[in-house]
């Protein structure tokens, strides 16, 4: 599986979209095991976090979940200049 290599600021859109939806991080954790995806309370915490990677199902899921467009995970991030591979 492919994952998203995050920053901060996905995992404080995630924190953002999540409480815009009046859900706890428990709550989101268990609609995502409701639609298969073994996870827990923690390990979605170390995600908003930015502790943890993100799968890129688990971004199809949340976007089932909330209810919001992708641009919203997105929403402030820019792009920072990095060595990755140089």
């Amino acid at each position: 599986m492919q994952k998203i290599l995050q920053n901060v600021s996905l995992g404080e859109n995630l924190q953002r979209i999540r409480k815009a939806n009046g859900m706890s991080q428990n709550d989101v954790a268990m609609k995502m095991q409701l639609r298969g995806r073994p996870i827990s309370r923690a390990h979605y915490a170390n995600i908003e976090q930015g502790v943890r990677n993100l799968f890129v199902t688990d971004l199809v899921l949340l976007h089932e979940i909330f209810g919001v467009s992708y641009d919203e995970f997105f929403r402030g991030i820019q792009f920072e200049s990095c060595n990755i591979g140089n």
